[in-house]
């Protein structure tokens, strides 16, 4: 899957599936990124019942999304527009919202929680740091207006993302929207890659999954 596209928070997040199979074991190490731009204007504060993070992931049989939750976040404003920004997502709010069955819903969700995947026990949460955003010149009525940077840690692990977003300030309240693509991979996420395993046929998972968000923040 190579889609690319939108903001903050995320990011990041982040997900994907299966439920059974051998557990892998790595040593994760920190990549090394750009210092993060210093806040500038004023705080906004990010509403978080107000704001969302749904997460997509795809296998070579098929499909699985659900949400995750902010737990909380800061816009920086200045002039009417976003200069930077923090987010920090609640790793332990994962949820699957394809699967109808409970117990099976329930065994993917503590898969995606343990070891294999995101190890929320040690790594509640994840985090995103705007680093730079630049206008996109000309973009039109509802698309994204702003080329984003930023550092995403996932497992105590950095590494910096980009994407197109959707960011608007008006009347005290400042939202972003965009898609971000994620390599599970870079964060030490190896469970049934075939970049790392042979021989996994159907029950490959693919290494990039779409983080999408919406964010509402005011003063």
């Amino acid at each position: 899957m190579k889609k690319t596209a939108i903001l903050a928070t995320c990011a990041a997040a982040l997900m994907f599936s299966a439920f059974t199979g051998p557990k892998n074991t790595a040593t994760a190490t920190t990549a090394t990124t750009e210092a993060v731009a210093p806040a500038k204007g004023r705080t906004y504060n990010v509403e978080t019942s107000k704001s969302e993070v749904k997460w997509h992931a795809k296998k070579v049989t098929g499909e699985h999304m659900g949400g995750l939750s902010l737990k909380s976040g800061q816009l920086n404003v200045e002039k009417n527009k976003v200069t930077g920004g923090t987010f920090v997502i609640d790793m332990a709010s994962i949820t699957c919202t394809d699967i109808k069955d409970a117990g099976m819903n329930g065994k993917l969700v503590g898969h995606l929680k343990s070891d294999d995947f995101f190890g929320v026990e040690k790594h509640p949460t994840a985090t995103f740091n705007i680093t730079d955003l630049k206008p996109i010149a000309k973009a039109a009525a509802g698309q994204p207006n702003y080329n984003v940077k930023g550092n995403l840690t996932i497992k105590g692990i950095t590494n910096p993302v980009a994407f197109p977003a959707t960011v608007t300030v008006k009347d005290g309240v400042a939202t972003a929207k965009a898609d971000v693509t994620v390599d599970r991979t870079k964060y030490d996420i190896r469970y049934r890659s075939s970049n790392f395993f042979e021989d996994l046929g159907d029950k490959a998972i693919y290494d990039e999954f779409t983080v999408s968000l919406k964010v509402s923040a005011k003063q």
